[in-house]
């Protein structure tokens, strides 16, 4: 049987509870829901890369990224996205981030995905991202 293996890249912080910012087990590769925190300071409590939802989209998207990384995987392995927003209202500006950011990864088929508007992310934060990638 293939073992299960955590993965936490340094610039994540230590999670608060008993998960994962991801996990691999064979081909298989889970991307916890991150947020938008800039890189991890030792002793310093994570920090959102701003208000803006772009400036937050854009860091959970490297967030994302660096765990698929960690892993052996890249984007073009996801096969499903899960995106949540605190406010409807977001979801044009979000798809143009989205578009713009796959385009400069040359992503060469996108992922399933699905969003939803979930209004319990701690305050200040405005999107959360999760992903699931098969290797190979």
């Amino acid at each position: 049987m293939t073992e299960k293996t955590a993965l936490t890249p340094a610039t994540h912080t230590t999670p608060p509870a008993k998960f994962s910012h991801g996990v691999r087990k064979g081909n298989i590769l889970q991307v916890a829901g991150q947020v938008g925190f800039l890189p991890a300071v030792e002793g310093q409590p994570p920090t959102p890369a701003g208000p803006s939802l772009g400036e937050q989209t854009l860091q959970t998207l490297a967030n994302v990224k660096a765990i698929l990384e960690e892993g052996g995987a890249s984007w073009d392995d996801v096969m499903m996205i899960r995106v949540y927003l605190t406010d409807v209202a977001h979801f044009a500006e979000f798809n143009t981030l989205y578009n713009g950011y796959f385009e400069e990864q040359d992503l060469k088929q996108p992922p399933a995905a699905r969003t939803t508007v979930y209004v319990g992310l701690p305050k200040g934060l405005l999107v959360e991202i999760d992903a699931l990638a098969v290797l190979g």
